[in-house]
């Protein structure tokens, strides 16, 4: 059985047909991709999978667990952790105080050593947070406040870890610094299911994808096939 999937998954935002009867699936251990323009209906598919948006039909299992009547909190208890789009990091509090908080769904007397160990995780993956854990989040750079919102979101201990375009706006050098790490996660074990319009660096880093177009699954299949399709190459890939 799959860790995650979706089965004819409809959203809609009143009139407007986000994302229309999409199925997919993502295994224990994997590393899958969805590609797509802006506007393809990425975005709102990750909201739906986290609880954050209501789905108007379809289906969704998470470890055995229906999450369609789950709420975003709730969802992220069961071990589905959500890296949003734009970092959405809290400005006004530190480094540490941001990590901290993605811990929120521990408590009693094991929390002490959430906290240690999952810090100590993300000062490990992303050694420039431990030298800025008293900074105000609010004055990183966009590449220091994507890696707080990764190691924010592994604070949760997540089963499988959802980011959406975690390369946005960033410098090439620094996409290349998430990718490898995002590459060190999934081999430590957390499942990873990756939003991205970068699509080469997404094919290359996931075992399988998934193109949306208009809120539908236009393509789907291993990565190394999809970085050979004509049409893709056109479309998303273009020449290196």
């Amino acid at each position: 059985m799959s860790l995650l999937s979706l089965a004819n998954l409809d959203v809609r935002y009143g009139a407007i047909h986000a994302v229309r009867g999409i199925s997919l699936h993502v295994d224990q251990g994997e590393v899958v991709a969805i590609l797509g323009s802006n506007g393809a209906g990425k975005t709102t598919t990750l909201r739906a999978i986290a609880g954050l948006l209501r789905p108007s039909g379809g289906e969704i299992q998470f470890n055995g667990l229906s999450l369609r009547s789950i709420r975003a909190h709730a969802v992220a208890g069961k071990g589905l952790a959500l890296c949003p789009e734009g970092r959405r990091v809290f400005a006004s509090m530190t480094v540490e105080e941001n990590l901290d908080l993605g811990a929120y769904t521990h408590r009693g007397r094991h929390l002490a050593t959430v906290l240690r160990e999952g810090k100590a995780r993300a000062f490990r993956l992303f050694p420039i947070l431990e030298s800025r854990r008293a900074q105000l989040a609010g004055t990183l750079s966009g590449g220091e406040q994507q890696m707080l919102a990764i190691g924010r979101s592994l604070m949760a201990r997540p089963i499988l870890l959802a980011l959406d375009e975690p390369s946005m706006g960033l410098a090439p050098i620094v996409v290349k610094t998430i990718f490898r790490t995002l590459r060190e996660i999934a081999a430590e074990g957390t499942t990873v299911l990756l939003v991205e319009q970068n699509a080469r660096a997404a094919l290359r880093l996931a075992s399988r994808a998934y193109v949306l177009e208009t809120g539908a699954i236009t393509a789907e299949g291993p990565s190394a096939v999809l970085l050979r399709d004509p049409r893709l190459l056109a479309s998303y890939l273009g020449t290196e």
